[in-house]
């Protein structure tokens, strides 16, 4: 695969985790918001949220309890870097993300692009406990 393939802006559609058993579950939510973006000149960027996150009684961005924090950021992802093609992977190239121990990791997603839908899975990572592989449906917006 090529940059050129990757270019522009995908909105989610389904992400997805699996474990080595089979289980499947929905960490954000079966109707997960994201977007997913590639330039030509090698930039990429993604956020994902839980829809219905509750809101903080402040309208202080600075502001919120401890346990507004904790729920908002467990229901949001998000990170941003350089990245690369090669056969069937692009690499993440992460530079700034919201889950500090991936500042300065390589994320190899294993992809498959078919018409206006791009598909992006992972090699086993721990998740809850749980070594599992992330998959993501992503429509060309």
């Amino acid at each position: 695969m090529h940059k050129s393939d990757f270019v522009g802006v995908w909105r989610l559609e389904s992400l997805e985790l699996r474990s080595a058993s089979g289980d499947r579950t929905f960490p954000m939510g079966r109707d997960a918001k994201g977007y997913l973006s590639y330039t030509e000149d090698g930039f990429m960027s993604v956020a994902i949220m839980k829809p219905g996150r509750k809101l903080y009684e402040s309208n202080d961005s600075r502001g919120g309890t401890i346990d507004e924090k904790v729920e908002a950021v467990s229901g949001y992802l998000s990170y941003c870097g350089s990245y690369e093609t090669a056969e069937n992977k692009v690499t993440h190239h992460v530079e700034i993300s919201l889950f500090p121990n991936w500042i300065s990791v390589d994320l190899v997603r294993f992809c498959q692009i078919d018409g206006d839908r791009l598909t992006l899975s992972t090699s086993p990572f721990f998740v809850e406990g749980k070594e599992q592989t992330s998959h993501l449906i992503w429509r060309r917006r």
